[in-house]
């Protein structure tokens, strides 16, 4: 996972609420077997017509948005359904961060763990940054995990998040990278473990 610790970036507005995972990423893309792949998808319905031609209109289609690594956008981001793939679409397009007011809480534990910062702030600063980034298309700002911080129109807002998912975060470390931090333990136990016990890891016996 790559590690997150200060993005700078041209803010990509989406003032809508509720926006859910379906809409991030619509369920006819969700046959792929891999992790990769979903980023042209982002917002599909939004972003393309019955033609499959780019709206000019939608944020991510115009140029002065254009390699926007922070969206902004409204209340309770990522509802519905649980798909992960929502996250991997929103890292695949070159997103990683995320601001809103709120939540879903699923997406929010499926966005820390796939290196997206979800950060929450009040409404109102949300509505300045969205209202700024609308009026001035090409307005910065600046997000620091560090300092717990978003640095934009000359003011900056704090925000929080758990110890554990800071140093996650980070560091870069998956559920897998926590795991392996402990490989030399992981290994030992192996080395005396009895025999006699199931070897998880050993091959299935042919059938007759």
């Amino acid at each position: 996972m790559r590690p997150f610790t200060r993005e700078h970036s041209v803010m990509a507005p989406l003032d809508r609420a509720d926006i859910d995972t379906d809409q991030i990423i619509p369920k006819g893309f969700l046959k792929r077997i891999e992790r990769s792949g979903y980023g042209a998808f982002l917002f599909h319905d939004w972003r393309f017509d019955e033609r499959g031609a780019p709206r000019a209109d939608f944020v991510l289609n115009r140029p002065e948005y254009g390699g926007a690594t922070v969206l902004v956008t409204g209340r309770n981001f990522g509802c519905g359904s649980s798909r992960e793939h929502a996250v991997w679409a929103l890292v695949e397009h070159g997103f990683r961060c995320v601001i809103a007011p709120s939540f879903a809480d699923i997406f929010h534990s499926n966005a820390l763990k796939s290196g997206l910062l979800p950060v929450r702030l009040e409404e109102a600063p949300v509505r300045a940054l969205l209202s700024r980034a609308l009026a001035a298309p090409g307005a910065t700002v600046t997000v620091d995990l560090e300092a717990q911080t978003v640095g934009a129109l000359g003011v900056t807002e704090g925000f929080e998040i758990e110890p554990f998912e800071r140093r996650c975060l980070l560091e870069g470390l998956d559920d897998i990278a926590l795991t392996l931090q402990h490989e030399a333990a992981i290994s030992a136990h192996e080395r005396v473990r009895p025999q006699w016990m199931p070897q998880l890891s050993a091959a299935l016996p042919e059938r007759a």
